[in-house]
């Protein structure tokens, strides 16, 4: 589900998600054929596996050709918006905050319901405080891939910084139900803070009998 990072405030949220998808594996050559010749057939792997697929296993291993590969992908319309997902990811860890955020929204040109791009944007969007436009990605990442536990953690933390103390316990109770019990409970003290200020906020409103 990735790794936990911090921010502002102490709360945790979890960081980016990698494209990890392979566009199609890479078939065993000698299971095409179940009497193979036996002079068979040396097949490139890196051709067969195509740019994408080179510069994702680079990046699995944190090597910084990825970067190259994944322009090298784009070049060649291989995974185009999977790859301008990933170019970003890379330029933000660089330090390349404007170059991440063009790396993102590209992705989003190329196929406006990429979810990784979405919630991705929505994190870089997060670290700049701009805090509307990080729950906008949140939710919408959320609407394309509703099983993916981290974008409605995320959502949790920004809808209670915007204030919207209910729609935060909502998202955080999604969490709780598509992760294990035991990641679950780690968010519990998160969720009771939250209905401990919900509650507050609903005292002060009523006031004193």
């Amino acid at each position: 589900m990735g790794e936990i990072i911090e921010f502002p405030g102490q709360r945790p949220k979890f960081g980016f998600k990698r494209v990890s998808k392979r566009s199609k594996a890479v078939e065993n050559p000698a299971q095409l054929n179940l009497f193979p010749q036996p002079t068979a057939q040396i097949v490139d792997l890196a051709t067969a596996l195509g740019s994408f697929g080179q510069a994702l296993l680079w990046d699995e291993r944190g090597d910084a050709k990825a970067g190259e590969l994944y322009r090298k992908a784009i070049e060649e319309g291989d995974c185009i918006a999977d790859a301008y997902c990933n170019l970003g990811i890379i330029e933000s860890q660089q330090a390349n905050t404007g170059r991440a955020f063009d790396c993102f929204t590209t992705s989003l040109k190329h196929n406006p319901r990429h979810f990784e791009a979405h919630y991705n944007l929505g994190n870089l969007y997060f670290d700049a405080n701009d805090f509307r436009l990080a729950q906008l990605h949140y939710e919408l990442a959320a609407e394309v891939d509703p099983s993916f536990p981290n974008a409605y953690f995320n959502l949790a933390l920004v809808r209670a910084i915007n204030n919207d103390l209910a729609a935060a316990v909502n998202a955080l109770t999604k969490y709780q139900q598509l992760v294990p019990a035991e990641a679950g409970r780690n968010a519990e003290e998160l969720l009771n803070n939250l209905k401990r200020s919900l509650a507050a906020a609903k005292n002060s409103r009523v006031g004193p009998a």
